[in-house]
């Protein structure tokens, strides 16, 4: 007898008992779960909520671990780092999780990422409400920045990374998002 498969619904994911601290995702209907980050990974998120939180509209979100739905039923996914306009914030119904993308969501990359995981999360995010997606390497020091209407630009040392989400002359430097 040929077994049956069964893509999990967000609605079954958010039934399961909690995983005693770890976190989990729901990915294309198949249930994920992640690693706890080690203390750089915690460090960047940290740098990156500190640089992009005075720069945002008043009354935005900008915050780590943000969970979010991408696609309504087989979706639930945790940015590393994410903001929200003030105007999708006051929409967002804070007995929920987000819908849909925010705006921005920055990943930081783990050991455990492969480059088509990190591929599809930017094209589903894209495709989804995100205006950028960014990949910081911690490694190589570098934030790849691609947005839905421009070319995917690399941001290394000494560079600064447009933030036109922002305003047109926001800028957050490489160094500081790296500086721990």
């Amino acid at each position: 007898m040929a077994a049956t498969t069964h893509l999990m619904t967000v609605e079954e994911f958010e039934r399961l008992p909690d995983g005693r601290g770890e976190r989990q995702e729901l990915r294309h209907g198949e249930l994920v779960t992640l690693a706890p980050p080690k203390l750089k990974h915690s460090l960047i998120q940290l740098n990156l909520m500190n640089l992009l939180r005075p720069l945002a509209e008043p009354g935005s979100l900008v915050d780590k671990e943000m969970a979010f739905r991408p696609l309504p039923e087989h979706e639930f996914w945790v940015a590393d780092v994410a903001y929200l306009s003030a105007e999708r914030f006051r929409q967002a119904d804070p007995e929920d999780n987000i819908r849909g993308t925010p705006e921005l969501v920055v990943e930081v990359l783990s050991p455990s990422n492969t480059a088509t995981e990190m591929y599809d999360r930017e094209q589903t995010c894209l495709a989804n409400g995100a205006k950028e997606f960014w990949v910081v390497d911690p490694d190589r020091r570098r934030i790849r920045v691609t947005t839905n209407d421009g070319p995917t630009m690399t941001y290394e040392a000494g560079q600064q990374v447009p933030l036109p989400l922002f305003g047109p002359e926001t800028r957050v430097s490489v160094d500081d998002v790296f500086r721990y």
